[in-house]
């Protein structure tokens, strides 16, 4: 049922147990639950239970009072109430309260579902900030699918999001990626000698030799074009070439895959704008560093990590959690009072000692900032057996090749395919991603199931008018005749949509909308299979016509928010 007649409902039984508990200290919270067993109704309370003991009553007395009370009020959300067990009150929704779920769709149309738990509040959500060596692999692709959901599923709530891509510009892997192509460009190739050991081996690294000896230009999203200069021997050009080229293939890649972002965020930029050191001031000012060993270390012990962790290493380099730090720090300097990371698991050793500086600058920053999304590796299965490699990465396969291979050379379908799959399960399970399950046309393939329940409503609904102003009609029809056991099961699962996205949203679980799509689908599968939509019978056509309609909606709204599309025909 819909959340404001939940609400109504609440109310009702505040009401009647109000004079029950007068004069006594009792403030008890009533919680209404789904009866495991839908033969028990619509909804439990255990109300009379909590509190017949304090007042010294008989529960299923007590119980039986309440319902009185209740059946009093003549309620026109309430069909009927009965008592169950020791004092557990099951209620019956009326079928005129179920059925006006279709009515607030079509009125609220791409709106029904969103709310404004977050209006005003601005979030920030950090994902895929892949290092830019290399082409994106599905690692990043599962953290693309996931973060763009989650910050659709934000700005469902009304949150203000923005969604930025921290690239790791600097450091020791930077430094492999120049000698990389440098080898490259001074014609040595993987397995030679005067291959650096440490090296890329990819196909891209020798793609980017040949550009930079070709003095190309290329540039990346929020970056100045860069042209190289063909100097083998300026390792400084090579390093700046190599980077922007890479990004811009990034670029390509989350292109490809229909992920945006607001705004990228340049790890470089910590240093040259002085924000790491400022950080390792703050630390040190708040008297949460000492010197041991020629390092600077930071006491994280005191925030609950399980030993002090080296900031500062004795040949004056700083280890790789201090610029996340910063840049953390950078984050709440700009108002985002929550921060969401989305990263592998292998990020799990990096959390406490970051949460460990946010709280020792001395900032207001609170301890559980920022919020981790954790997920898991990912599988691929292409033919029934595991693709370890790509030919272009050399050591793993790209979001790239992924979307090419899931669409059968169709990058919409591929692009889909790989977004519902990657979201599919929860962040911390490991995936296994089956090329030949995306590329089924059968109810295996969970993409497919959910689009062919989307275009088989659109074939009903084109047979029976092709006028917007027909269908636009549908939202003011009777629909009483909505009584079929199938239709009540289409019905409560449709209404379950808001109050899914909320829980979806809360346990930052994007997983839950690809659930819910796939049980919607189903129930719209089974409806068609039992019932006939078209009938000679106008008012039951004309309900079951606003029915379909209505379950339309909500599956688009659904696909909409994790970035899938949803096709009229298959």
């Amino acid at each position: 049922m819909l959340a404001q007649q939940k609400q109504d409902i609440l109310e009702a039984l505040k009401s009647v147990v109000a004079p029950i508990i007068a004069g006594t200290e009792l403030n008890p919270t009533i919680a209404l639950e789904r009866p495991r067993d839908p033969s028990h109704g619509d909804i439990a309370c255990n109300i009379a239970m909590q509190i017949a003991k304090p007042l010294k009553k008989n529960p299923r007395e007590l119980a039986q009072q309440i319902v009185d009370a209740l059946l009093a009020q003549n309620n026109p959300l309430i069909a009927s109430a009965e008592l169950a067990g020791p004092g557990f009150i099951n209620l019956r929704v009326t079928a005129a309260a179920k059925q006006a779920v279709v009515k607030t769709i079509l009125q609220q149309q791409d709106q029904f579902g969103k709310g404004a738990k977050g209006a005003g509040k601005k979030v920030i959500v950090e994902f895929v900030s892949a290092n830019p060596t290399g082409p994106l692999h599905v690692g990043h692709g599962r953290q693309g699918a996931l973060g763009d959901a989650l910050s659709a599923l934000l700005e469902a709530q009304s949150y203000q999001v923005t969604r930025e891509f921290y690239y790791n510009d600097a450091g020791v892997q930077i430094g492999n990626l120049a000698l990389s192509v440098q080898a490259r460009a001074k014609g040595f190739k993987p397995g030679e000698a005067g291959w650096p050991e440490s090296a890329y081996n990819g196909e891209y690294i020798a793609e980017i030799a040949q550009d930079f000896l070709a003095k190309k230009t290329v540039s990346a999203s929020n970056g100045e074009p860069v042209t190289a200069n063909g100097d083998v021997n300026d390792l400084d050009s090579i390093r700046q070439f190599g980077v922007t080229y890479l990004r811009n293939e990034q670029d390509i890649d989350l292109l490809a895959f229909g992920v945006k972002f607001d705004n990228y965020y340049l790890e470089s930029s910590l240093y040259t704008d002085g924000k790491v050191e400022a950080a390792v001031a703050a630390l040190i000012a708040a008297g949460k560093t000492y010197e041991q060993d020629g390092a600077l270390w930071l006491r994280t012990t005191e925030y609950g990590d399980d030993k002090d962790r080296v900031m500062k290493k004795s040949d004056g380099t700083y280890t790789y959690f201090v610029p996340d730090v910063a840049y953390h720090v950078v984050k709440w300097q700009r108002g985002f009072s929550q921060a969401i990371n989305v990263q592998g698991s292998d990020h799990h050793g990096t959390i406490a000692r970051v949460r460990a500086g946010l709280q020792a600058v001395n900032q207001g920053i609170p301890q559980g900032y920022p919020d981790y999304v954790l997920h898991k590796m990912v599988t691929v299965m292409k033919d029934g057996e595991e693709v370890k490699i790509s030919k272009r990465a050399g050591s793993y396969v790209t979001v790239r090749d992924l979307i090419e291979w899931s669409g059968g050379g169709d990058v919409q379908k591929g692009r889909d395919a790989v977004r519902f799959f990657l979201i599919s399960r929860k962040a911390d399970t490991e995936f296994v991603f089956d090329v030949d399950v995306a590329l089924a046309k059968s109810d295996e393939n969970p993409v497919y199931y959910v689009h062919y329940a989307h275009a088989r409503i659109c074939r009903m609904l084109a047979q029976y008018s092709e006028s917007d102003a027909d269908l636009a009609a549908l939202k003011e029809v009777d629909l009483s005749p909505l009584t079929a056991p199938r239709e009540a099961s289409l019905l409560q699962k449709l209404a379950e949509y808001p109050e899914m996205l909320e829980k979806a949203l809360e346990e930052l679980g994007p997983h839950q909308v690809a659930f819910y799509l796939r049980d919607l689908a189903g129930e719209l599968h089974s409806y068609y299979n039992a019932e006939r939509v078209l009938v000679d019978d106008e008012p039951t056509k004309l309900a079951r016509l606003a029915l379909i309609l209505a379950t339309r909606q909500v599956l688009r709204n659904g696909l909409s928010l994790i970035g899938v599309s949803a096709p009229n025909q298959m």
